[in-house]
């Protein structure tokens, strides 16, 4: 890479660009507590196409999962 030695000063952002309705620190409290994407397998992925659907679903096996262990502890 060669260095642009011109006097004239490099623009930093281009005019199309603007911030002006931006909100400092917007996600900065959702960043802190972290993500929780996960990825998945294309043939799971083809059933499932939203996280609606995927949320779905896992509240549905989360409630099996949670009846079978309250009906072992009888």
């Amino acid at each position: 890479m060669s260095q642009n030695n011109s006097s004239e000063p490099k623009e930093e952002m281009r005019e199309e660009y603007d911030f002006s309705g931006g909100v400092r620190g917007k996600y900065y409290k959702q960043y802190m507590e972290g993500t929780n994407v996960v990825l998945l397998e294309p043939d799971v992925a083809k059933v499932f196409k939203d996280s609606e659907s995927v949320n779905q679903a896992l509240r549905v096996l989360m409630n099996i999962a949670q009846n079978q262990v309250a009906q072992l502890s009888k």
